[in-house]
């Protein structure tokens, strides 16, 4: 009999995932709410969702000043910080597997993923890295972009539509691309 030939190696080989029992629960709690009550919620009931996950965890000073579409999908409602005036627009992702904090008055336009859990690729088992998002006081974030792990949006900033964030941006600039980059300063709103 011949010895069996080593399977070769694979991405994710001996994965698991770094999130203990009790975690996955309340995930699993969460989803079931998020799916229903949240998600079924009435447009302008904003309060009544900041009240959602605050009850899951989620720090936001004053329910009663942020806005939250339903259509956002949440991972982790207890990573999550709304300071006042804060604003997730319709079908924003925040995979929030590391705290993600919007600063009083950010906005975040539709559709954008703000993304703050990544795989480290040189190792086959690829284990999850995670890194914390800030989109700084009165930043806005424009539709469809992407905001990935570790990255501190400036004050007064504006990301442009469809932008690819992957490095820090300044205060009071503009700035688009894939990379995204500063463009040009920011005047002070009127």
């Amino acid at each position: 009999m011949s010895e069996p030939v080593p399977e070769a190696p694979y991405l994710a080989r001996g994965c698991v995932t770094p999130f203990p029992k009790r975690v996955i629960l309340a995930r699993y709690l969460w989803v079931l709410v998020q799916s229903t009550l949240f998600r079924w919620s009435p447009r302008p009931w904003h309060g009544f969702r900041a009240r959602l996950l605050k009850w899951f965890g989620a720090d936001i000073p004053d329910p009663t000043k942020v806005v939250v579409f339903p259509t956002v999908k949440i991972t982790f409602p207890w990573q999550l910080r709304l300071e006042p005036r804060a604003m997730l627009g319709r079908r924003v992702t925040v995979y929030n597997l590391a705290p993600i904090t919007l600063c009083y008055g950010a906005n975040v336009s539709q559709n954008t993923h703000l993304c703050a859990g990544t795989h480290d690729f040189n190792r086959w088992s690829m284990p999850l890295v995670t890194k914390p998002i800030v989109i700084g006081r009165n930043a806005w974030v424009a539709a469809d972009a992407f905001v990935g792990p570790g990255v501190t949006i400036g004050e007064l900033s504006v990301i442009g539509a469809r932008s690819v964030v992957i490095k820090d941006q300044p205060a009071r600039m503009i700035c688009a691309g894939h990379p995204c980059r500063p463009l040009k300063p920011r005047a002070e709103p009127t």
